[in-house]
C-alpha cells in the first residue's frame, strides 16, 4: 500500500507570492482508501471562463468575506464538493504559485474523509479520486518544455491516470506535494514561483 509521509508537508515553510492581481487558494485533499493514499481532484465544468474541463484541486478566488487565505480554500472546497470545514484536517501549506491568469494560488494539504462528495454542477463536472500508486507510476507521467512569453523556458508536468490528465498549475502543485511526501523526483526542475 502506497502512502505519503505528510510530516515534511507539515514542516514546510511555504514561499508566498504577493505581486499578483488576484489571490486564490486550493485544498489538496488526501483520502485514505483501503490503506492507500489517494488524492481528490475536480474536473472543472466546460462552460467556465478560466481553465474549462481541466483537472484541479477544490478551490478558487478570494472573496471579501474571507478572513484568511485558508478560509478561502475551505469555503471554496465546501462550495465545490461539499467538504465541511470540520472534515478537513489541514496538514500544511505548499509554495504559492503564479498562474497565467494573474492569480497567486496558495495550496493547502488536508486529510479528508473517504466518502461520497457532491460536485457543484455549476463549477464541477465531476470528482476524481486518484490513487497515489498510479500518480507515482513513471508510465503515467511525462513532461514537456515550453517557451512562455513572460517567464521563458518552463516545464509542464502531465499525470495521466484513469483517463484523466492532471497538468498546468495543478500539476505543479502535485509535483511539490509528491516531492515533499514521497520519493518522487521530477526529472526536470521547475521554478514554481515564476510559471
Amino acid at each position: 500500500m502506497v502512502r505519503m509521509n505528510l510530516e515534511p508537508v507539515a514542516g514546510h515553510e511555504p514561499v508566498e507570492i504577493d505581486d499578483q492581481e488576484y489571490d486564490a487558494a486550493v485544498i489538496a485533499p488526501v483520502v485514505d482508501r483501503d490503506g492507500e493514499h489517494h488524492l481528490l481532484f475536480t474536473k472543472r465544468a466546460d462552460h467556465l471562463g478560466e481553465h474549462p474541463g481541466q483537472m484541479s484541486f477544490p478551490g478558487g478566488g478570494a472573496e471579501r468575506q474571507d478572513r484568511t487565505i485558508l478560509d478561502t480554500a475551505l469555503r471554496e472546497a465546501y462550495e465545490e464538493i461539499g467538504l465541511e470545514e470540520t472534515e478537513a484536517e489541514v496538514v500544511g501549506q505548499l509554495d504559492d504559485i503564479r498562474t497565467v491568469t494573474e492569480y497567486a494560488v496558495t495550496p493547502f494539504v488536508a486529510r479528508v474523509p473517504d466518502r461520497e462528495y457532491v460536485p457543484d454542477e455549476h463549477e464541477v463536472a465531476e470528482i476524481a479520486v486518484l490513487s497515489l500508486s498510479e500518480l507515482l507510476d513513471p508510465d503515467n507521467y511525462e513532461y514537456d518544455r515550453r517557451s512562455h512569453p513572460y517567464y521563458g523556458d518552463v516545464v509542464i508536468h502531465y499525470f495521466h491516470v484513469d483517463g484523466y490528465t492532471v497538468w498546468g498549475a495543478t500539476g505543479r502543485i502535485l509535483v511539490q506535494l509528491l516531492e515533499l511526501a514521497t520519493e518522487f523526483e521530477a526529472p526536470e526542475r521547475v521554478d514554481r514561483s515564476s510559471t
